[in-house]
């Protein structure tokens, strides 16, 4: 999660100026490390439901940042596209990684 994030502050080091640009990069940098924010916060979540919530919240800012960089990547923001190219496949995997680890702790839970 931090190098995904930290990989995304790099990545918009590069992108050419334009209000369209800078607008877009700012955005992925929020949502980029708020998942990573958040991630460490349901580590120390308080209860199950405050587990869920926070990882909940990371799927969703993981889901804007593959958004975001896609949206980039096809406006031709970045000179060489290869590093937009990689974190949008991090990105996918993380998508899939927090997607099953919240079903599986809601069906673990049913368990209780």
């Amino acid at each position: 999660m931090i190098d995904f994030a930290v990989g995304c502050i790099k990545l918009t080091k590069t992108v050419v100026k334009s209000f369209a640009a800078e607008h877009m990069s700012g955005q992925l940098i929020r949502s980029s490390t708020s998942s990573a924010l958040n991630y460490s916060e349901s580590i120390g979540a308080s209860s199950y439901r405050d587990y869920i919530n926070k990882m909940q919240i990371c799927l969703k800012e993981l889901r804007e940042s593959k958004t975001n960089l896609i949206i980039q990547s096809k406006s031709d923001f970045y000179e060489d596209n290869k590093a937009t190219e990689y974190l949008i496949e991090e990105a996918i995997e993380l998508v899939k990684i927090f997607s099953k680890s919240i079903a599986t702790s809601k069906q673990n839970n049913k368990k209780i």
